[in-house]
Parts: C-alpha cells; structure tokens; sequence
C-alpha cells in the first residue's frame, strides 16, 4: 500500500501517546487508507511533501460526493487527515503542514478524560523504589504531571535542560519552539534522585553518542521510545488499581485540569502547555459539573 510506513508510524502514535481504543485506531487506519490510496491513484503522489491543501481539498469533495458519509463521519476523517499531516511535520518528515487551514465541522467537542487527584497520586506512589528501575519511573511520572510535558517532549528530554536553580525545565515542543515550564518540589526531587543515583549506571559505553545527554534511559542504555513510556505508565496505573483508560496524554489533560480547577490563569496554563492558540487551551475549563457546584455554593450569595 502507497505510504505504508508513514502510517504506520502515526497509528503507532495515536495508539501509545493518545492512549486510543483499538476501535479508534480502526476507525484512523480506515480513514487514513482511503485518503492515502485517493492521493496514491487519482493524484498519482508517491511522497507526502508534493501534498497541498488543494489536493485534500479536493479529497474531501470526493468523500461528499461519492461516500455518502453521515456528518460525524466527514468530521472524524477530517480529523483524521489534519491529525496525519501535523504529526508528520511535527517528525520532520514532511516540512509543512497542508492540512492546517481545514476547518472541523462546528460539532460538540468531547472532553478529554482526566484522572483525579487522588487516582494521580496512587499512579506516582505505585513504583518500586527499592529497584533502579522504579526510581526512574517514579521520575517519568512524576515529570509527566508535574510538567504537563508531551511524552515526544519527554522522550527527547536533555539534562542540559533541567534548570533546576529557578525551578524550570526547558521543553522542545512542536516545530522546535521553545518553552519554560516550571517544575514543582516533588518532582524536581524525584528527578534529581534519579539523575544523580539511577542513571549513571544505566550509561552503556557502547551507546553513549546514542543516548546525546538523554534525561531517561533504560536499564541498557537506550533512549526511551513512545512504547517504553506507554509500558511505564500501564505498569503504574495497573499496580495502582485504577479502573480508568490510563495513556501518557492523560497525565497532560489531568495537569491542565487540575491547574484550572484551582484557579490558574487560563493563559499561564496555554503557556505552559504550549499550545500556540488559546482555544485549544479552553477545552479544559469545561471542568467538572460537581466543581462547579461546590464553586456556585461556596462563593454565591444566595446559594
């Protein structure tokens, strides 16, 4: 199949980084196959980069007119596409984003699901911290939500970039732009125990021009990929007893959340979790309708 590899390496993300269903990752795959096939046969592109906005264009007027798909389904495979496209750019594979000025139907947004403080805290006491291992991974969690950092972001975490004397690590995010985001206590000391007592002994020789200065490794020296991540986190959240679909975004969503619900500043939280505009940043002050209640309750008059 025409851009197979390319494909596969996004449904991997969506499935490990978004922490999506099996059915949702279908659903992306099918969606995917006919707008990669479509581009393949009737505009004969055999390498993403020749993709315009013309050409998707041009796709989605297909779909409307020949696949009769309900308005729930067009939204999905615009999202789809749009998705596609920003994580190639963001990978380097492609160097533009043609997807970017398509527009998603006006439809009901769905609020991304979040843990609540009490299940957080279960998932970062969880690891063993009588094992290397489990000090590393208290660290990994411990800077997921104490930073609210992608796991891209973590991945390619450097030390050179815990700025720990002012409380900030420097992140690189999406398109290589930069961002200060500070660091709680608790995690900053988590991280430091691991950086100072863990992860010298994790350094193999023979890899050390691989790992380039990496935060987290694994117990071989490696770099740690989107998959180890993944594991680290399903080990936790099993451990800890939580019934919820627990991914490494969702240490992301909860950080956001629990920021706003205790009176942040809607754009500190934009800043911190770089997001370029401030709308995708609101979706998290949808927050609780029990929040809100005790809010009105508390603060209200005649409540």
């Amino acid at each position: 199949m025409a851009f197979k590899q390319e494909l596969d390496l996004y449904l991997q993300f969506v499935k490990l980084e978004k922490g999506l269903s099996e059915n949702s990752v279908t659903s992306y795959k099918n969606d995917l196959q006919r707008y990669l096939l479509y581009l393949a046969t009737e505009k004969k592109l055999n390498h993403l980069s020749g993709v315009s906005l013309s050409h998707i264009e041009d796709f989605l007027n297909h779909l409307v007119d020949h696949e009769l798909l309900s308005a729930s389904s067009l939204a999905r495979n615009i999202s789809s596409v749009r998705g596609f496209h920003e994580f190639m750019a963001v990978e380097g594979i492609t160097q533009a984003n043609p997807a970017e000025l398509v527009e998603l139907p006006k439809t009901a947004q769905n609020l991304p699901e979040v843990l609540n403080p009490d299940e957080v805290t279960a998932i970062l006491e969880s690891p063993d911290l009588t094992q290397p291992a489990g000090i590393r991974d208290k660290a990994i969690l411990e800077c997921l939500y104490g930073t609210g950092m992608r796991v891209s972001e973590l991945t390619g975490l450097e030390q050179d970039r815990l700025i720990f004397e002012i409380g900030f690590i420097r992140v690189i995010g999406k398109g290589n732009k930069e961002r200060l985001v500070p660091v709680g206590e608790i995690a900053q000391d988590a991280i430091e125990h691991y950086v100072e007592h863990v992860r010298p002994d994790f350094i193999n020789p023979k890899k050390k021009e691989k790992t380039k200065n990496k935060v987290f490794l694994s117990v071989r020296g490696n770099p740690l990929s989107r998959m180890s991540i993944w594991n680290i986190v399903q080990k936790a959240a099993r451990k800890a007893d939580i019934q919820k679909n627990v991914y490494p975004h969702i240490f992301r969503h909860s950080f956001a959340t629990h920021l706003l619900e205790g009176g942040a500043d809607l754009r500190a939280v934009q800043e911190m979790l770089g997001h370029s505009s401030i709308l995708t940043t609101e979706i998290y002050t949808h927050v609780d309708r029990s929040f809100l209640h005790q809010v009105h309750k508390e603060f209200h008059p005649r409540s």
